[in-house]
């Protein structure tokens, strides 16, 4: 069972992750957080990169078609000039944005504002992605989701990429990934350099 921080301690912002790979949950956790912020009649905002328009060109979309209401923005100094009046502030798909969204976060944070933010940790080839490590470093708390791998039925903790495609960012979905375990993932990657 899954347990949310204890916030009681908090005086002032902070900074939550939630990470882990493709199809593990991450943007419905970040879904519910926000709309339990909501309930508590908490003032909310959630941005996303304009470039993600998988689902949607507005919305954040889970995998399970929850959705939310967001701003699109280019890059993540944007985010400050649509700040209103606000006490939390959703990211989703982090890793796709430039590396000044720690620094971002951190602004926000220091203005007292609770900050979730939600990405991929690693990329297809298991490096760090993005501006996730930053944002790992400086969380107050972070949550990692785990998927489970087709292959063997344990925890998935990779994206493994379907395609033969080897920019950094593909936008896709089933069709060009699927979670697979620490295993899975590397037989299938040396399965892939013997076909090549």
């Amino acid at each position: 069972m899954f347990l949310e921080p204890s916030f009681k301690s908090q005086r002032s912002g902070w900074i939550e992750v939630i990470c882990g790979s493709m199809f593990s949950g991450k943007t419905e956790e970040l879904i519910r957080r926000l709309k339990r912020a909501k309930i508590a009649n908490q003032r909310v905002q959630i941005f996303k990169p304009a470039k993600d328009t998988r689902y949607d060109d507005i919305k954040v979309v889970s995998h399970d078609e929850n959705a939310l209401e967001s701003i699109p923005v280019q890059n993540s100094v944007d985010v400050l000039n649509y700040i209103t009046e606000v006490n939390v502030i959703g990211i989703d798909e982090a890793q796709f944005f430039d590396d000044k969204l720690a620094d971002v976060c951190q602004k926000l944070a220091l203005k007292g504002i609770r900050v979730i933010v939600a990405g991929l940790d690693m990329d297809f080839k298991g490096r760090p992605f993005g501006p996730m490590p930053h944002l790992l470093a400086v969380a107050e708390y972070i949550t990692k989701v785990h998927a489970i791998c087709p292959h063997c039925g344990n925890l998935a903790t990779h994206s493994y990429r379907l395609t033969s495609d080897q920019a950094t960012v593909v936008l896709g979905e089933k069709d060009k990934y699927e979670p697979r375990c620490r295993v899975c993932y590397e037989m299938g990657n040396i399965l892939n350099l013997k076909v090549l």
